[in-house]
């Protein structure tokens, strides 16, 4: 939609062009979205409002895995005292879907519908590995590999080296590659056929212990929370 921008046609008959529907059935579209409280309308642009953002999140509640995982959810950032959450994978991105906060640990709010680069986080790593080799590779050269912080790989090889490493120990292990001071550990989420559907996943704050002990404080509780899910996938 357009959204208060200068054009030489109006906002319906674009919208219209977009759509596919006539201009005065776009309109009415567009003043019932102003009705509703989901655009403003100064007479002659519309602009969404953050109502929108209702649909979205509306969207995400309806889906059955977030209902599944988030009692999971809760019980695992409470029992290892971390936040924890579930993420698919869109393209080049991992989209959160649920989500149970214990600590804030990155420096953006990260809830349902949160987009982060898949190759350099723990839980896109973990999906892009359950992909065919030529399918990851496609999606790593399609993403941007510009390093998030000193600690991120950003050579295609060097990626899907470590996503071969992923595959193989069935867990992902992240150490402020997304962001300074942060560590992860995600393991994939498999459906009753074993097929990968999401991925799971706890952070925190680094410390100066080494990055593998969050193998030995969070590995298992992780792994407990995915064989039960499998029965419920």
């Amino acid at each position: 939609m357009a959204t208060g921008l200068p054009c030489a046609r109006s906002v319906p008959t674009l919208v219209a062009g977009k759509t596919g529907l006539d201009r005065a059935t776009a309109r009415r579209c567009l003043l019932t979205l102003h009705q509703a409280g989901y655009a403003d309308h100064d007479g002659k642009f519309f602009s969404l409002t953050s109502r929108a953002l209702r649909l979205g999140v509306g969207a995400l509640a309806a889906m059955p895995l977030p209902q599944i995982v988030q009692p999971w959810l809760d019980q695992l950032a409470e029992q290892i005292n971390q936040s924890c959450s579930v993420s698919i994978l869109d393209g080049a991105e991992i989209v959160y879907v649920a989500r149970a906060a214990q600590k804030r640990v990155m420096s953006i709010g990260l809830m349902p519908g949160s987009r982060l680069p898949a190759h350099c986080t723990s839980m896109g790593r973990v999906l892009l590995a359950a992909l065919p080799h030529d399918q990851a590779r496609a999606i790593i050269d399609d993403s941007d590999l510009s390093p998030r912080t000193p600690h991120t790989l950003s050579d295609p090889d060097e990626i899907m080296a470590r996503l071969a490493q992923v595959r193989a120990d069935g867990y992902a292990l992240n150490d402020q590659e997304i962001e300074l001071g942060l560590r992860s550990l995600a393991v994939p989420l498999h459906n009753s056929r074993g097929r990968v559907v999401a991925a799971l996943n706890t952070g925190m704050a680094a410390t100066h212990e080494a990055a593998t002990a969050l193998l030995t404080a969070y590995l298992s509780p992780l792994q407990k929370v995915q064989a039960g899910l499998k029965r419920m996938l």
